[in-house]
């Protein structure tokens, strides 16, 4: 089935991801609690379970169409590069993601990695293949994505509750 044409403000399914964690929603498998002779986890132990846990959330609110949750994990100054080398901001963003005609499906994420690059920054990556509904007719997309995450803007998204926010 032949990808469909979207208008410019939702070329981001295409490349829905720059700076997305796609996991959530996504069948990303839920982090083990650890057993309790374990409780003193180190640092990057716990900054995986919770990068997760974010990414978790994240996807589950595009799916559901959460303003809040959406805008809760993004930073103010967010920027995405879609396929065809536009660059959207954070309300051009948003509001693609809440159109009323556009429709997400849930969605798996394979290839889900989360690199940690000293105490300060992550990097989250991954593949996936999103379907949908844009005014009613069917579309399908393929991409890989990185999110660039900072300590700052991980424990931002949890202090406004975005790791409680996964349906």
């Amino acid at each position: 089935m032949p990808t469909a044409r979207f208008p410019l403000s939702l070329s981001c399914l295409s490349c829905l991801c720059v700076l997305i964690g796609m996991a959530g929603c996504a069948q990303v498998p839920e982090p083990q609690p650890l057993p309790q002779s374990q409780s003193a986890v180190p640092d990057a132990a716990q900054d995986r379970i919770q990068l997760q846990r974010q990414a978790a959330a994240w996807d589950a609110a595009i799916v559901r169409k959460d303003r809040a949750a959406i805008e809760a994990n993004m930073a103010p100054d967010f920027r995405q590069i879609d396929a065809r080398g536009t660059v959207e901001d954070f309300r051009h963003f948003v509001d693609g993601l809440l159109d009323p005609r556009l429709t997400i499906d849930p969605y798996p994420v394979e290839e889900f990695e989360i690199r940690l690059l000293g105490a300060d920054v992550a990097l989250l990556s991954g593949r996936t293949a999103m379907t949908g509904r844009f005014d009613g007719k069917p579309w399908r997309t393929q991409y890989r994505y990185i999110d660039v995450e900072s300590s700052e803007s991980v424990k931002s998204a949890l202090r406004r509750g975005l790791q409680g926010g996964a349906a």
